[in-house]
């Protein structure tokens, strides 16, 4: 996409994109955060977003929501940071659970935004770009989303069945058919049809 096609998008869409910015803008600097790792705590993400402390569900959403917005990912490791503390938590496949999409038309383009578990907000797009990977079984997707930073999201299947829907097919050279969906003017393959 050329530089103008990708402002005229940015000004189709200004709306979800000021709101995502805004929501990101109130995030800690985590970025600038460097202290030493203070050590390992017992505590997980799992696979549907739940954050499990010593074997039981963390159910203050806000205690979660604070946690979610002190997250790093160094390498493979994930972190729970502050100006003087680094403490390494585990996620089984993704930090972030995509709960809802809905999908803005606008003339000829559309925009998919997803919202986590967390209430963050994001437009799928080349900042927040949408991925599948697959299970070792070569067969069950896992599709993917970059919500901030490089944290991904893992979505619902309830989401992922939505953008399926709301996708179209593409013709391979081969023969076979791909499933895509666009979002602010770039594809994103959610599978193979064959």
């Amino acid at each position: 996409m050329n530089p103008s096609q990708h402002q005229g998008l940015d000004q189709l869409f200004a709306d979800l994109l000021k709101q995502q910015n805004d929501s990101s803008s109130t995030l800690p600097p985590v970025h600038l955060w460097h202290p030493q790792k203070t050590g390992d705590m017992d505590m997980r993400i799992d696979r549907e977003g739940r954050w499990i402390h010593e074997g039981g569900e963390i159910k203050r959403q806000r205690l979660v929501k604070l946690f979610s917005r002190i997250l790093r990912l160094e390498g493979e490791h994930y972190f729970l940071l502050t100006p003087v503390e680094k403490w390494q938590i585990s996620v089984d496949v993704a930090p972030f659970f995509i709960t809802s999409a809905t999908r803005e038309i606008r003339g000829d383009e559309q925009a998919i935004v997803l919202n986590t578990s967390t209430d963050d907000n994001l437009v799928v797009s080349e900042q927040n770009p949408l991925w599948v990977d697959v299970e070792e079984d070569q067969e069950t997707p896992i599709p993917l989303v970059t919500v901030r930073d490089n944290l991904s999201g893992l979505l619902s299947r309830a989401v992922y069945y939505q953008l399926v829907d709301w996708g179209h097919e593409v013709l391979r050279e081969d023969g076979g058919k791909d499933l895509y969906i666009r979002s602010m003017g770039s594809e994103y393959k959610l599978g193979t049809l064959d």
